[in-house]
């Protein structure tokens, strides 16, 4: 049974689109780490680029922002459990970003801190959690990560959330009447996922997107 083109046409739309650097909102929430790693690792520096670690809640942008730095200097990108899976001298001489890093073997995650001091060599580690609180059981390990550079992300602000929520809608070739993204904004959960959920409910009901009708989804919403 062919697919009706409706539902092709909503799988497009819905598929997972690549992190931009243009569609990162820099605002108070996320200023210090943006400016952070807008600068680092200082290649005029020569030698490796250390550690740099940066945290935040879920749905803060940090992998979003990680991505961004891993496109501009050339990282290797691994998440969590990745990292055991990659021999050591494939990433010998390169910066590496290590997303979900609480999820890496603990022996992997000595080899990379190693290997960050290594001329060329950085790491960019993104959790919720600053490494300090991290459940390591190496004691070597445990002291490395407690002397590691952290920067944090907070939950978005108003002025990132409704950024979201705008392009969320673009994404969609969605109108909302100019009261929507003020209104979801005062009532949705400070994340990315919930204003992608927001969206996503709203385009579901095939209707124009006025107040009255997120006020509509937000009272489904509501646990």
């Amino acid at each position: 049974m062919t697919a009706d083109r409706t539902d092709q046409l909503k799988l497009e739309l819905e598929r997972e689109t690549p992190f931009r650097a243009d569609d990162f909102i820099v605002s108070d929430c996320n200023r210090a780490a943006a400016l952070t790693l807008a600068g680092w690792p200082d290649a005029a520096a020569g030698l490796g680029g250390g550690v740099l670690s940066l945290c935040g809640p879920a749905g803060s942008g940090k992998s979003h922002l990680a991505a961004i730095w891993a496109e501009r200097v050339g990282a290797m990108p691994l998440h969590g459990a990745e990292a055991a899976l990659v021999d050591p001298m494939e990433l010998e001489g390169r910066p590496v970003l290590l997303d979900r890093a609480p999820d890496t073997d603990d022996e992997a995650l000595f080899h990379l801190l190693n290997l960050a001091q290594t001329g060329g060599g950085a790491l960019l580690l993104v959790s919720r959690k600053a490494p300090s609180l991290w459940p390591v059981t190496l004691p070597d390990l445990h002291s490395r990560l407690n002397a590691i550079r952290t920067v944090a992300i907070e939950a978005p602000d108003e002025a990132v959330l409704a950024a979201i929520l705008e392009r969320a809608f673009e994404r969609r070739s969605i109108r909302p009447q100019p009261d929507v993204i003020p209104y979801l904004v005062r009532r949705i959960e400070r994340s990315a996922q919930a204003a992608e959920a927001a969206v996503a409910r709203l385009d579901a009901l095939h209707r124009p997107v006025t107040r009255r009708l997120a006020a509509r989804v937000m009272d489904d919403l509501s646990p």
